[in-house]
C-alpha cells in the first residue's frame, strides 16, 4: 500500500546498507523519492540508489561521515535544493562500540557520541528549516538503550538512551508546527555487521520472545507507519521493534 504521496522527498543517513538501504527501498516503494548518505560504503549506496531509481523514484547518494557535523549540515541542505524539498528525515547511521570502562578510550567514546547523538543533532537543527506542517523526523535506536544483555555495551548503550530524552523534547518543541518526531528502537536485525549466523547469535536470538534475529525489512516497515499518513498522530513515541527483547 502506497501510503506517502508521490512528492515527498526523504533523507536516511547512512541508508548504504543494513537497516537504512532497507529503510530508503521502503521508502520509496512508498511513493518518496530518497536521499541516502554513506561514509565508506560508497559501491553499496550507489546499489541501491539504481534499485529506488528502478521503481521510478529520485534518488541522491551523498557522502558524509558523521562526525563531520558541516558535510551533515551540507547533507540536509542538498537534499532540500536538488530534489525541492525535505518532507521525511530518517536518522538512521551510527557507529556500534564494545568496549569495558576499563578498555574504552576517551576518542571512542567522544566519537561513538559524535555520530549517534551529534550528528542527529546537527540534522535535524539543519533539516527544521526545510520541513514542512506535517514534516516527519524519525530517530534509529537501539534496544540496548533499555536493557544491555552483556558488558562493554555502556557508550552505545549512553548514546542510544540519549535519543529517548531528544525525541521527546523535539516532539514537544516541533508539535505546534506538526512536525512529528519519534523513535524506533530495533532488537538484533540480520545484517552484514551483525549477521544471524554469527559467533553469538544463537545467544543473542534466545535473549528475543520470537527467538530470531529481524529482518531490515521489518524494521523499515516500522518507519514506513511513522512516515506515512497512519503515524500522523503519533509524536514523541519509542516503538520497540526487537521481538520481544525487552518485554
Amino acid at each position: 500500500m502506497k501510503e506517502l504521496p508521490k512528492q515527498k522527498v526523504a533523507l536516511v543517513t547512512g541508508g548504504g546498507k543494513g537497516i537504512g538501504a532497507a529503510v530508503a527501498l521502503r521508502l520509496a516503494d512508498d511513493g518518496a523519492d530518497v536521499a541516502l548518505t554513506y561514509r565508506s560504503s560508497q559501491e553499496q549506496a550507489h546499489i541501491v540508489a539504481r534499485k529506488i531509481e528502478a521503481m521510478g523514484r529520485r534518488a541522491l547518494v551523498l557522502h558524509a561521515d558523521s562526525v563531520d557535523l558541516a558535510a551533515v549540515e551540507s547533507a540536509v541542505d542538498t537534499t532540500a535544493e536538488t530534489l525541492g524539498r525535505l518532507d521525511i528525515l530518517v536518522n538512521n547511521a551510527a557507529v556500534f562500540t564494545v568496549a569495558s570502562v576499563a578498555e574504552l578510550e576517551l576518542a571512542d567514546f567522544e566519537r561513538t557520541m559524535a555520530v549517534n547523538v551529534r550528528a542527529p543533532f546537527a540534522a535535524t537543527k539543519a533539516a527544521v528549516r526545510h520541513l514542512p506542517r506535517g514534516g516527519r523526523i524519525i530517530n534509529i535506536g537501539s534496544n540496548v538503550s533499555q536493557r544491555a544483555p552483556f558488558p562493554g555495551l555502556w557508550a552505545y548503550s549512553t548514546s542510544k538512551s540519549a535519543l529517548i530524552g531528544m525525541t521527546r523534547a523535539l516532539a514537544r518543541e516541533l508539535g505546534p508546527r506538526a512536525i512529528t518526531v519519534n523513535l524506533v528502537n530495533p532488537g538484533p536485525t540480520d545484517t552484514d555487521s551483525n549477521p544471524a549466523h554469527g559467533p553469538n547469535a544463537e545467544a543473542i536470538a534466545a535473549v528475543t520472545a520470537l527467538g530470531r534475529f529481524a529482518k531490515p525489512e521489518e524494521i523499515a516497515a516500522a518507519v514506513s507507519y511513522l512516515a506515512g499518513e497512519g503515524g500522523s498522530y503519533v509524536t514523541g513515541a519509542t516503538i520497540d521493534v526487537d521481538g520481544g527483547f525487552n518485554g
